[in-house]
């Protein structure tokens, strides 16, 4: 099953709402700002662009390869309802979850590398989901559906992880906004 054209078009909204989001969170920040910590166990906003790029760089290489050969989703799943968490959930910053190491940052990136790296994903992610008819018919195992959704879902399909990127992108931006909030900001 195809996405219907209001849903690609959500997607491409939310795409471009959380790239341009993160983009407007980090104009313009200092070296200091970029790099202050809130506690020594969190994430500064570099750490965050870091992430949110190979994020994106797992649906669009990993993610997407596993998809083309994994199983068609249950006929009787409700891909609106899962949606909706993903829409709903995933920004959500009440809950929080770590995600697997290998995609917490390590300094491998500059800031205005990762950035740029969102914005060439999110492109590439757009033109994923406007070139790819079948992103409904195969879905995979995903620890954020499951962490988001509480266990009721533990997979999703191609237009599922297209709305997660965008998700986890506006879900750090509010990080990267919680990190300005601190009092101990550098002005």
């Amino acid at each position: 099953m195809a996405p219907q054209p209001a849903e690609i078009d959500q997607a491409r909204q939310l795409l471009h709402a959380s790239c341009d989001g993160i983009a407007a969170a980090t104009v313009g920040l200092s070296e200091s700002q970029l790099n202050f910590k809130p506690a020594p166990d969190s994430w500064s906003i570099a750490e965050i662009l870091e992430h949110v790029a190979m994020v994106h760089a797992v649906v669009l290489g990993p993610v997407r390869q596993n998809l083309a050969a994994a199983p068609p989703h249950p006929a009787d799943r409700d891909y609106r309802r899962a949606d909706a968490i993903i829409i709903n959930g995933l920004p959500d910053r009440t809950g929080r979850f770590n995600g697997p190491e290998a995609l917490h940052p390590a300094g491998r990136s500059t800031p205005a590398a990762s950035l740029e790296s969102v914005r060439g994903s999110t492109a590439a992610l757009i033109q994923y989901l406007e070139s790819t008819p079948d992103l409904r018919r195969h879905a995979i195992e995903s620890l954020p559906m499951k962490a988001i959704s509480r266990g009721e879902y533990d997979t999703m399909d191609g237009y599922q992880w297209i709305l997660a990127a965008a998700g986890h992108a506006a879900r750090h931006t509010l990080q990267i906004e919680e990190v300005k909030a601190n009092p101990n900001y550098p002005k």
